[in-house]
């Protein structure tokens, strides 16, 4: 017997609806923008069918699954999704379903501190100690430079979480922005000198969202949706707070156990907003990567801080499977065979999310999934290689 919240689906067998059915309204429920676009910039089929044949291997259409987009120069060349939102309603994937991104967020909060700077409200070399007072002595070191490169040293707040009760339902025991604050505000001091080594903080991009709020003299949802998402007619994207906001088309996340599913879309760290709260879908990716592509948002000047990689006299950045990589201001930058990169990945609870954008030959991958067994960025390189390989 299942306990109380705990939702476990059947991985094979669930409600009669069929196959072609969903398949059908999964298309139909594109934006048709995003059809018809796909229409004018058809590619051959070699690449197509191969990134279709990867959809369907993640498993039937009555389960939970993903939405993939490849654009080149803008144009969507491939859009495709497999697989239900929502286990109870089986609400098939559309490009217009809404995952949670995880850390694919971090480059909208890097984009956000990179406005500031721009509106000369805020400075790459301004201290954590001035822009939130009260902050321990060691945040003296560190700056916003160091928050966006993962070379501040701040203590990872997952590491000194109070233990969720099992009995009570894990939104109860999620903890948020200021309680990440008072976290580190409790600790003496970071994990090494900041500016010395690269290490992955969450907890950098969680008190970036804070910096973002305190200099706007806005919360951080509502500076993303005023500065970011209104002007990109990103609709539905969001930084989603329980009980203030909405998501609409969401998404819900899955873990399988054996051959069943359970839902598994939240944790005690999924209600933090700079490292991983956003929403957004593929439709509204692709017009965040036109406005990447055209400097809709920043200037090609005002954004190259975020395409340096960071450079430490210790260990420098690695990726998710621990080699050497190079990392900017919410952007992994490492080159693919040769091919210059910008990219991300997101892990949470039952989500896997990618973007893999390839600036030098006009290409762009997203992968969005809400089940864990998906390794997103790897299916994005291996996407990605059938375009630039020719289908190969």
């Amino acid at each position: 017997m299942n306990s109380p919240g705990l939702l476990i689906y059947d991985a094979v067998e669930m409600t009669p609806t069929a196959a072609s059915v969903l398949r059908t309204a999964a298309v139909l429920g594109l934006a048709l923008p995003l059809l018809l676009a796909g229409l004018a910039g058809a590619k051959p089929e070699k690449p197509a069918k191969l990134v279709d044949a990867l959809l369907r291997g993640l498993g039937t259409e009555r389960e939970p699954g993903a939405a993939v987009m490849v654009l080149k120069e803008s144009e969507v060349v491939y859009v495709g999704a497999r697989g239900v939102a929502d286990m109870q309603a089986m609400r098939p994937i559309d490009g217009r379903t809404n995952f949670r991104l995880a850390s694919v967020s971090k480059a909208f909060t890097a984009a956000a501190v990179m406005l500031l700077v721009r509106d000369g409200k805020l400075g790459y070399d301004d201290r954590l100690t001035d822009l939130l007072p009260g902050f321990p002595d060691y945040g003296r070191a560190i700056t916003v430079r160091h928050l966006l490169q993962h070379t501040s040293g701040l203590p990872d707040y997952e590491d000194f979480m109070a233990e969720p009760d099992p009995k009570k339902p894990v939104e109860e025991s999620q903890i948020d922005d200021a309680g990440v604050l008072e976290i580190l505000k409790a600790r003496k001091g970071g994990w090494f000198v900041p500016g010395s080594l690269w290490r992955y903080s969450n907890s950098g991009y969680v008190v970036l969202g804070l910096i973002v709020a305190r200099v706007s003299g806005k919360s951080f949802p509502a500076f993303l949706r005023e500065r970011i998402f209104l002007p990109l007619k990103m609709t539905g994207s969001v930084a989603h707070v329980r009980g203030k906001s909405t998501v609409a088309d969401r998404a819900f996340g899955y873990s399988r156990e054996a051959a069943r599913w359970r839902f598994s879309d939240q944790s005690p760290t999924s209600a933090t907003l700079g490292d991983g709260g956003v929403y957004s879908s593929l439709t509204n990716l692709s017009l965040w990567d036109e406005a990447l592509r055209r400097h809709l948002l920043l200037t090609e000047e005002e954004m190259r801080p975020a395409l340096t990689p960071v450079r430490v006299p210790g260990k420098g950045p690695t990726g998710p499977d621990g080699r050497p990589a190079d990392y900017g201001f919410g952007w992994f930058l490492n080159a693919w065979q040769g091919h210059p990169r910008m990219w991300h990945y997101g892990e949470t609870s039952g989500f896997r999310t990618a973007i893999h954008r390839f600036p030098a030959d006009g290409l762009t991958v997203i992968v969005l999934a809400n089940r864990t067994d998906v390794d997103a960025s790897a299916l994005a390189v291996k996407i990605a290689g059938f375009y630039l390989g020719g289908g190969k």
